[in-house]
């Protein structure tokens, strides 16, 4: 029942949408706009939140404010959306342009200003509402590649300024911006018995249904020999005209008979919603072949709120003497359709391929709290984690512990923790708890109190009590030592570590600290002569690099340069 009205509510909040303004905000572009990313589409761990705007695969044109406003946040990151603006505007909403390359010249004053004032390239500042007032059609920025872009581009994405809900900005009148004439693309159908009584062709394991498009473009599925619960899934993308990207769909609606069954479509979310990525996808079947299917079904009901649902959660009830049509309809935002038809019909045959069900290992109950303990190592998995129960592997041999594989999807933090009783106090602080695969160990933000290590974690997989002792490299800068770079406009080095990763990284000029930015693609940072901290003549230089485990390198050398170009 609480699940139902749950979903109730679900219901009522999707199909009640405000009326958002179609005409209030302008592109934040001035080149005809093409899409790289959609709203909502499938990213690793997290929904798109926003559209991103190709740039013609170049830096530096100029991106606008889309309305009257002011810049309310300003956040600097080597990781995520890189750099990044946000302004706020009365009208109850607030505009995010990420990615960016630099700000205009009053809004990058200001930034560098905090950047030295605080001695860090990642800063994130709230100006006031009088600080930095922008009109709509300012220049507020040039576009860029910075943080986690994959390539030249813009994000741009629309918050509630209340609620920081993320909404579609095709909601606000963009869609008539985008030409898209063409229907979203089905590259595979899989329908998945559910339960130890239910097969589909007298199979039990989730198969993939032949499809045939008919000529009016639908689809129709071979007809399904079933029998028990099942429920469906699609691997869809949408297509622009004028692009040959493969992007997210807007609407996926499953019908039986004619009446909604179980559906989604991405208007608006909150942030804290993006993981539940992982319980609509076959999990594992991206896992182990990086197609994502979404899942028109729940078998245990999880609280995404662009989910429409009946009492059954998607799950077909395929009984004697009932013929049944599934329908899937796939839409993007401007309405163009693509459409499955699934004749199911009952049979009694018996199963030829039974299902491989694990049962060794420990059965975890997805919605309680779960402790495993061996030898010196405990993990402690809280509920909620999973979203489903399953047998779960535990062990520890020769202090490695092996906690299941990565075909789980992880919702929340587990616990890990190690006990040594055995290495020096040296070597305790410089130990951190790693992921291993094979010989390869990755980070884990790590504390210790005594002999105790503990990590939280939403991995899977192998952990290992790792020592790294080493200090992180700084090489091939782009000067010779003692020589004139009065002509050069920047100072660049790279560094890298081999183990923990970079911690912190500061450099000096002539005893002054300086603002390196760091990009972690390229591993370089780069320090602005424009910043005018060097002096005529000799400059002393000096680069300070730590990684996480407290190890540090230092780089040292001596150039000329003439204030006079």
């Amino acid at each position: 029942m609480r699940f139902s009205l749950l979903f109730l509510l679900f219901t009522i909040s999707v199909f009640g949408q405000n009326d958002y303004p179609k005409d209030y905000f302008r592109s934040p572009l001035d080149i005809p706009l093409y899409l790289s990313g959609t709203f909502g589409e499938l990213r690793g761990n997290h929904f798109h939140t926003g559209l991103d705007f190709k740039t013609q695969q170049k830096e530096g044109l100029n991106v606008y404010a889309a309305a009257d406003g002011y810049v309310s946040r300003i956040k600097i990151s080597t990781w995520g959306y890189g750099k990044a603006i946000y302004i706020t505007h009365p009208n109850g909403y607030t505009t995010v342009y990420g990615h960016l390359q630099k700000a205009s010249p009053v809004i990058e004053a200001y930034i560098k200003k905090k950047q030295y004032e605080q001695k860090s390239f990642e800063v994130e500042m709230f100006p006031a509402e009088n600080e930095l007032v922008v009109k709509k059609g300012d220049i507020i920025a040039l576009s860029g590649n910075s943080g986690g872009s994959g390539g030249p581009h813009l994000h741009f994405e629309f918050r509630d300024s209340k609620t920081e809900k993320i909404i579609n900005p095709m909601l606000f009148g963009f869609d008539i911006q985008i030409k898209d004439t063409k229907p979203p693309v089905i590259n595979s159908l899989v329908v998945y018995p559910i339960g130890d009584s239910s097969s589909v062709n007298q199979i039990q394991k989730p198969i993939e249904i032949n499809l045939s498009q008919q000529k009016d473009g639908s689809y129709i599925a071979e007809k399904l020999m079933a029998k028990g619960k099942i429920g469906f899934g699609v691997n869809t993308y949408d297509l622009f005209d004028n692009s040959y990207n493969k992007n997210g769909v807007f609407k996926v609606e499953g019908l039986c008979n004619g009446k909604p069954f179980f559906g989604y479509q991405f208007d608006t979310f909150a942030f804290d919603e993006g993981r539940y990525i992982n319980a609509l996808i076959d999990y594992p079947r991206y896992k182990r072949t990086g197609q994502r299917v979404q899942k028109l079904f729940m078998v245990e009901p999880y609280l995404l709120s662009i989910i429409t649902s009946n009492n059954t959660y998607g799950m077909i009830d395929v009984v004697p003497n009932l013929y049944q049509n599934f329908q899937v309809e796939v839409s993007d935002f401007n309405k163009n359709k693509s459409v499955i038809n699934i004749p199911i019909e009952y049979s009694a045959l018996p199963v030829k391929v039974a299902k491989e069900e694990k049962r060794s290992g420990f059965l975890l109950k997805s919605r309680k709290d779960n402790s495993y303990t061996k030898d010196n190592v405990t993990v402690f998995i809280p509920a909620g984690t999973f979203y489903e129960d399953f047998y779960i592997d535990f062990d520890v041999k020769d202090s490695i512990l092996y906690l299941h594989n990565e075909t789980v999807p992880v919702h929340n933090n587990m616990t890990i923790t190690f006990e040594d009783k055995v290495s020096s106090e040296a070597d305790k602080s410089k130990m951190f708890i790693a992921s291993k695969q094979g010989k390869r160990l990755g980070f884990n933000k790590t504390t210790r109190k005594g002999n105790v290590f503990t990590t939280y974690t939403k991995d899977l997989g192998q952990f290992v009590l790792a020592k790294d002792t080493i200090a992180p490299k700084i090489s091939n800068p782009n000067f010779v030592e003692g020589k004139w770079i009065s002509k050069q406009p920047f100072l660049e080095i790279y560094i890298s570590d081999n183990m923990s990763g970079i911690a912190e990284y500061n450099g000096y000029l002539n005893g002054k600290w300086i603002l390196l930015e760091y990009d972690y693609k390229t591993r370089k940072l780069s320090y602005n002569f424009e910043d005018n901290i060097s002096d005529e003549g000799r400059n002393d230089l000096k680069i300070v690099v730590s990684d996480n485990m407290g190890n540090s390198a230092t780089f040292e050398s001596h150039f000329f340069r003439s204030q006079q170009q």
